[in-house]
């Protein structure tokens, strides 16, 4: 197929995406830009994209992509309590991944990938097991970073992107993949922003009560 016939594909199934996916999309953009402002409305933001997008995804056959969703649920929830200050308790500050949160990221990641691409490939009629799994594994690295307010966490983060863009089409969901090349690009301005604030240790760095 030429580009001109690919932009009228992607056109056309864009025209025609329904109002739910248009707002699972919609949170989740704002969830990433609130990330990227060091906000921790981030959080109520992602909880109702990822219940959206959960159900989108089991429907698409995505089953991986759905329950990473109920991990980002978790972890949202998860973060959200540690990002706001408690009585007499400090605010997590942002920070570099030591040796530990490595060995535990890469963990994650290995043994994400290995128990969902056995799960997929054995209980699902997933035509995209492997392909999946890996998309999710290295997002749920990702999200545990993100948690604990570590840089590294957009490295993690846009390399489950870099391979979500392509599945997202292969499964004829334009919008969402529109939306993981917005999520690339933004995590991109994150990291550097994150690694200024780092630098330049600030009221920034630590997590905002704006809520």
């Amino acid at each position: 197929m030429s580009l001109t016939g690919w932009l009228q594909t992607l056109l056309s199934e864009i025209q025609s995406t329904p109002l739910l996916e248009w707002l699972g999309v919609g949170f989740g953009v704002a969830e990433v830009l609130l990330a990227k402002s060091n906000k921790v409305l981030l959080y109520p933001a992602g909880i109702i994209s990822v219940v959206i997008s959960s159900f989108i995804f089991f429907r698409s056959g995505l089953y991986a992509e759905s329950l990473l969703n109920a991990y980002y649920l978790i972890m949202s929830i998860y973060g959200w309590a540690v990002w706001v200050k408690r009585k007499h308790q400090p605010g997590l500050h942002i920070s570099k991944a030591s040796g530990s949160d490595w060995l535990v990221t890469l963990s994650i990641s290995l043994l994400g990938f290995a128990l969902l691409a056995f799960l997929l490939h054995r209980f699902t009629q997933s035509d995209v097991p492997y392909w999946d799994a890996w998309v999710s594994a290295t997002a749920w690295a990702g999200m545990w970073l993100l948690a604990r307010r570590k840089l590294e966490n957009w490295l993690l983060l846009n390399l489950s992107n870099a391979f979500a863009v392509p599945l997202l089409i292969h499964k004829h969901l334009p919008l969402y993949a529109l939306l993981t090349v917005f999520l690339f690009f933004i995590a991109v301005q994150g990291y550097f922003s994150w690694k200024k604030m780092l630098a330049h240790p600030g009221p920034s760095a630590a997590p905002s009560k704006q809520i």
